[in-house]
């Protein structure tokens, strides 16, 4: 009984004891916590922190420390040295930030009264030409080499330094005589289709059409429906009258007679046969002027499909042949009707009053191509032509070089040369060359300054 009393009492002494310290830690912990302020919170926004009483008592400068020696302030100039291993943010950029070529940058020292930065004058130089080669049979000869090529400028032989035998995306414009006879126009019409189908799906054209006058049929795009629906429309255009013209008559020229005397004294006009237009320079110098604004990475060329008349354009051919020459631009020509008869280019050569020319456009072809006019004197005749004016367009060599020569507008003449050592025939040669005869250099751009 009495151990137990003992103990009894023991435990009543150290239970009040700690209940006292457990209430002294509690409180003095409510008394801190009260002066701490919360974390941030992920959901509410954070509290402001709770302001101070005003301080009655006088700054810390002037009290002296209780260890007798006076604290030393920082200096606010100074800004504290930020540890080398903390990984606080990274400094901003600053904001005005200039890039200029190298070596171009501006003098600081004398920047308020100097120039600004200009860019210097690019000279392009770079000069390309497309070379087709074949064999006696006129076929297209592959595997040849840089090493197989020479080129001479003005007499004078160039250092290539560009030459590709991949083939080349197309731009072309495809001009159709509409003043042919109808029984010509009437064999183009039915070839559309083959038309269509000779470009591939990274080609563009334009379709245009003269007559009297120039007309753009399509915009420049892919070959699609809309291709298809211009020149379904197309193929129901009539041409000329086959028969022979009318010089008497009612309707004609001088009006009506009676037992071959007119009926109108007064108009003694003279029965002659009027010839319509016949605008070819014009056509192909605007579909020249188009071709110069399409991309430079394409191979620009005009494919006309005409008996090849000429009469009454605006413009002349040295006219068009600048601009055929200046824009790198080949012309193709698919001959339709009499070109196709044998004999009758020596028959064009030939000038007739009031019947224009026939010869202008197979110099247009050579001077832009080296090549010579396709024949189509049929409707297979003519889809052939096609396969083979696309394929001497595309697949042709192309040789690059630096020129030289003074930046001048003269015209400049090209010579191809083939090396074929296994050439055995000193009669003829082994393969025939087809290259443009020249080219007028285009005219400088003019340097811009940077605003």
């Amino acid at each position: 009984m009495l151990l137990t009393a003992a103990l009894a009492w023991l435990h009543g002494q150290s239970g009040g004891s700690g209940s006292n310290a457990n209430s002294a830690v509690s409180s003095g912990t409510k008394q801190q916590d009260q002066n701490i302020p919360d974390a941030p919170s992920t959901v509410q926004p954070a509290k402001p922190l709770p302001t101070p009483p005003p301080s009655t008592e006088p700054p810390a400068s002037a009290q002296p420390s209780q260890s007798g020696t006076p604290q030393q302030e920082p200096t606010p100039s100074t800004p504290p040295q930020q540890d080398a291993n903390s990984q606080g943010a990274p400094k901003a950029p600053p904001i005005n930030i200039r890039t200029v070529p190298q070596g171009g940058a501006t003098d600081e020292t004398n920047v308020e009264g100097g120039e600004p930065y200009k860019l210097p004058p690019v000279i392009v130089n770079q000069v390309l030409v497309p070379v087709s080669v074949t064999d006696e049979d006129g076929r297209l000869v592959s595997g040849l080499t840089f090493k197989d090529f020479s080129i001479l400028e003005n007499g004078q032989k160039q250092k290539l330094n560009f030459f590709t035998s991949d083939p080349f995306a197309l731009s072309a414009a495809v001009l159709i005589d509409l003043g042919m006879k109808d029984v010509d126009l009437q064999k183009v019409s039915h070839t559309f289709p083959a038309l269509e189908g000779a470009f591939s799906e990274f080609d563009e054209l334009s379709v245009y059409t003269y007559s009297n006058t120039v007309g753009q049929q399509t915009r420049w795009g892919a070959v699609g429906p809309a291709l298809s629906a211009r020149l379904e429309e197309l193929s129901n255009v009539r041409g000329q009258n086959n028969g022979p013209p009318v010089v008497s008559g009612p309707i004609a020229a001088g009006g009506p007679v009676i037992n071959g005397i007119p009926v109108d004294p007064a108009n003694q006009r003279p029965m002659t046969a009027t010839q319509p237009a016949r605008v070819l320079n014009d056509a192909i110098l605007r579909a020249a002027t188009d071709l110069a604004k399409r991309d430079k990475r394409r191979r620009k060329v005009i494919f006309v499909i005409s008996d090849g008349r000429e009469y009454r354009s605006q413009a002349s051919y040295r006219e068009v042949l600048h601009v055929l020459l200046t824009n790198n631009i080949m012309v193709y020509a698919i001959w339709v009707g009499a070109p196709s008869v044998p004999g009758y280019s020596t028959l064009a050569r030939l000038h007739l009053p009031r019947f224009g020319f026939t010869d202008i456009l197979p110099k247009y072809v050579n001077a832009t191509t080296g090549g010579e006019s396709l024949l189509g004197n049929t409707r297979s005749a003519i889809e052939d032509a096609y396969t083979q004016a696309m394929g001497n367009a595309r697949n042709q060599y192309t040789l690059g070089y630096v020129t030289h020569a003074p930046p001048t507008s003269a015209y400049r003449s090209w010579e191809v040369v083939v090396n074929r050592p296994s050439c055995r025939s000193s009669i003829r040669p082994c393969v025939n060359v087809e290259a443009p005869d020249g080219y007028y250099p285009a005219p400088p751009r003019q340097s811009q300054s940077a605003d």
